[in-house]
């Protein structure tokens, strides 16, 4: 008898735990992603900043009808230049995953976001760009091309 009051006792425990579980939240994690997103992978796009700024330059060349002076003389300062503007736009983007980290994390249990602070990041074409559940995968963000 002592085992059957037993197994009763923990089979109203667990039905217990059971009924206590939450349903499915409608918490918005979209800020917090784009935070977590941002901070780590800021640094990939700065590492990859010269080889966005050259298929940056490659692409203008080829869409853009120049001079042949133009087509000469640009390439070489243009590629310093926008390297710099690539690795200046990542470093923006660790910093605004930063400050949307704390906001993240309040909204968290709400179902309200937040709008990006930094918003290239969201509409930009990358190198790899991928979204998955947890987090959304896009780095070598070309900052200085319009969206097609």
């Amino acid at each position: 008898m002592s085992l059957l009051r037993r197994r009763l006792a923990a089979g109203l425990v667990a039905c217990t735990l059971v009924a206590l579980v939450p349903g499915v939240a409608g918490a918005g994690t979209e800020t917090l992603k784009r935070s977590v997103g941002n901070m780590v992978q800021a640094p990939l796009d700065l590492a990859l900043s010269p080889v966005v700024a050259g298929r940056s330059i490659y692409r203008n060349l080829q869409d853009i009808d120049d001079s042949t002076a133009v087509r000469i003389a640009y390439p070489l300062p243009g590629f310093v230049w926008n390297t710099m503007v690539q690795a200046g736009a990542s470093l923006i983007r660790g910093i605004t995953g930063v400050m949307e980290f704390v906001p993240g994390l309040i909204l968290l249990p709400f179902e309200s976001e937040m709008d990006p602070l930094f918003d290239p990041v969201e509409r930009n074409e990358a190198l790899v760009d991928y979204e998955t559940p947890v987090l959304w995968i896009k780095f070598g963000i070309d900052y200085t091309s319009v969206p097609y």
